[in-house]
């Protein structure tokens, strides 16, 4: 069991759930949730990943990478593909398969 899982459980998240920027490319994955936090500028930065469409239910896939470090992140939501950094996307709860992905 991974760190990423013992918290996910910890949390009452499903067992295999992660954050986004740890999903690997090309696989698709299901919002489960965004964070929380609590200081104005990462509560900004949630509202409008919210608002761009980061909602529960949606399917999303890195689509592509930056090198190195992988940043930032080319993530497909629906029919769009957003620009994130790794930070942004930290902020993203997902589980790994989507029934509903396009």
């Amino acid at each position: 069991m991974t760190t990423t899982t013992i918290a996910a459980s910890a949390a009452g998240m499903p067992t295999g759930a992660m954050s986004l920027d740890n999903l690997p490319s090309h696989q698709w994955a299901t919002v489960l949730d965004l964070e929380r936090p609590t200081d104005t500028d990462g509560h900004d930065l949630v509202l409008r990943l919210t608002e761009i469409g980061f909602v529960p239910g949606e399917a999303v896939r890195i689509v592509a990478s930056g090198v190195p470090g992988r940043e930032p992140l080319a993530v497909r939501l629906g029919h769009t593909t957003f620009a994130l950094r790794r930070y942004e996307a930290a902020f993203i709860r997902v589980t790994p398969g989507a029934e509903h992905h396009g």
